[in-house]
């Protein structure tokens, strides 16, 4: 009776203490969040002004149209390789490093997105900041991950398309090399 007792309450102890640490964990997130929520969007704003020439529509447009592509079509492929080498040998390690990776190159877009998205104070004065000091950044933001997307899905289409004819192909190549089927008394009468 001592031992059960001694596992239960063990038990319990440590489940306690993963509720407790889950929390804390969900407190900080929260904390962080609206810490970032209130910083993020004004210094990016700033970022993307000082990169675009502090009022260059020009500057706005390719610092835009850069952004929007690469930090779109990178992490896309990067999330592909995570799904082709996740099932080999270390794989899940390469997964992982390539999925983190991945979210760091897509932040510029993400941050960009908590100023267009955004309803807070700091998201509006970012929009401000991005009206004045990089005219068409937005835009041509949009217009660059909207391209760097259709990129992907092509390039996932034909990818996708290529398995499947090799597959076809392979199928195809067992059914010619199988022998022919033995011949049927009634075939064999109709040629003898």
């Amino acid at each position: 009776m001592t031992s059960q007792s001694a596992e239960q309450s063990s038990s319990t102890n440590t489940w306690r203490n993963r509720i407790i640490g889950i929390v804390a964990v969900i407190v900080a997130l929260v904390v962080a969040y609206f810490i970032l929520a209130s910083f993020i969007p004004r210094w990016w704003a700033q970022r993307i002004a000082t990169m675009s020439g502090h009022g260059s529509f020009a500057k706005g447009i390719w610092s835009g149209l850069g952004l929007g592509f690469f930090c779109t079509v990178i992490p896309l492929f990067l999330l592909m390789g995570v799904v082709t080498v996740w099932r080999r040998r270390g794989g899940r390690f390469l997964a992982g490093c390539a999925a983190v990776l991945a979210l760091v190159l897509a932040l510029p877009n993400l941050m960009t997105l908590t100023i267009v998205w955004g309803g807070s104070s700091a998201a509006h004065a970012g929009e401000r900041v991005l009206d004045v000091q990089a005219p068409g950044f937005r835009g041509a933001s949009l217009i660059g991950a909207i391209v760097a997307a259709v990129l992907f899905l092509l390039a996932l289409f034909l990818r996708m398309r290529g398995r499947w004819r090799t597959r076809h192909a392979g199928r195809h190549r067992k059914d010619s090399s199988a022998p022919p089927p033995p011949a049927q008394p009634a075939d064999m009468e109709r040629n003898g």
